[in-house]
């Protein structure tokens, strides 16, 4: 992944939003306390949100100039988004809920199957459910493969584990990593937890009140330790 940020400024409540860096690793982390501008940033990344200054690319795609007064909408940036609150479609079953992207971008975006998809997160025995009957940690797991589903070149996970107790926590770490290494798709995991990001992260930035503070292995950054590796077969059951 090659994530370029220069002159980001957006003004929030109670500071301004200042970026400049460039992330280079396929799993990259945002750490910072709440508050700090993790989610406006992951907003302004996707296209959800304008700046008055920033410059975004992604690879070789300029995703956002403002200097040129250009923007690619949000739906054409390739970005998969997995937001705190998770936005599932309550009325609609989690079928559904996973083809609602790749309906979006067309069905030639590519990258993974709808098999491949249920199958790495053990969602075929729930594809005919409705969303209310599901636990939490399998709708996380349907907004995670309705992120996949649209083909994206970057993932953006907003506090995905927030909720969950340790031994969860550990295993959908897991899930994460072999997702990356089994469909090569780069990653910026936002979190204000430590040992999440040192156990999954090879790179990441700090930010405090909308200031970048720091920037390298998170575990030289951090001091924390980790959790489990999240390294792992495929699992039998459902990771969660």
């Amino acid at each position: 992944m090659r994530l370029i940020l220069r002159g980001v400024r957006l003004p929030l409540d109670a500071f301004t939003l200042e970026v400049d860096a460039e992330l280079t690793a396929g799993l990259a982390g945002l750490f910072g306390p709440s508050g700090a501008g993790k989610t406006s940033l992951l907003d302004l990344i996707a296209g959800l949100r304008r700046a008055p200054s920033a410059f975004v690319e992604l690879g070789e795609r300029v995703l956002t100039d403002t200097a040129r007064r250009f923007a690619v909408p949000a739906r054409q940036r390739r970005i998969g988004y997995v937001p705190q609150d998770l936005a599932l479609f309550p009325h609609l079953s989690v079928r559904r809920n996973l083809l609602y992207g790749r309906r979006e971008q067309g069905d030639d975006n590519g990258l993974v199957s709808f098999e491949q998809v249920t199958r790495l997160l053990d969602l075929a025995p729930l594809v005919e459910r409705g969303i209310a009957r599901l636990s939490g940690g399998e709708k996380q797991r349907v907004a995670l493969g309705r992120a996949l589903l649209s083909g994206p070149e970057l993932l953006l996970l907003d506090e995905p584990l927030a909720g969950l107790d340790r031994a969860r926590r550990e295993r959908v770490l897991a899930l994460l990593r072999r997702i990356h290494q089994e469909l090569h798709v780069p990653m910026l995991y936002v979190s204000h937890q430590a040992d999440e990001v040192t156990a999954l992260c090879d790179e990441v930035l700090l930010l405090d009140r909308g200031r970048i503070v720091g920037q390298g292995p998170p575990a030289a950054l951090l001091g924390a330790e980790p959790l489990r590796p999240p390294v792992s077969p495929r699992p039998a059951r459902a990771p969660y």
